[in-house]
């Protein structure tokens, strides 16, 4: 009786350690990641149609330079499309494109790349 009497004990412990949810149970802490800064990127572009002629002016307000280059879309099919040169916006920096086409303009766009 005494061994059983003994054992008492140390079996409810068991028991009740078995029945516990498993969020309960002790678990290693691993710290968690630290999430990198994303790094903001990407001079502000505005552009201006004239009839024909387009502009841009982009201002880069970050360290990094950027390469910003001007699309025109023309709106008649015979009429040349076109990929301006990239130019460089560096910090704080603002920088004016331009382009044309023959007529009319269907739509301008500017984009950027990382130097």
């Amino acid at each position: 009786m005494r061994l059983s009497r003994s054992l008492a004990p140390a079996t409810v412990a068991v028991a009740l350690l078995l029945t516990l949810p498993h969020d309960a149970s002790p678990h290693a802490r691993v710290a968690a990641p630290k999430a990198e800064r994303p790094q903001l990127f990407g001079a502000a572009c505005y552009s201006k149609v004239t009839g024909s002629h387009v502009t841009a002016y982009c201002h880069n307000p970050y360290p990094d330079v950027d390469r910003v280059r001007l699309h025109i879309e023309c709106d008649r099919w015979w009429d040349v499309d076109s990929d301006g040169a990239p130019v460089e916006a560096g910090p704080a920096q603002t920088v004016r494109l331009q382009g044309r086409c023959w007529k009319e303009v269907r739509s301008v766009w500017v984009s950027h790349q990382k130097r």
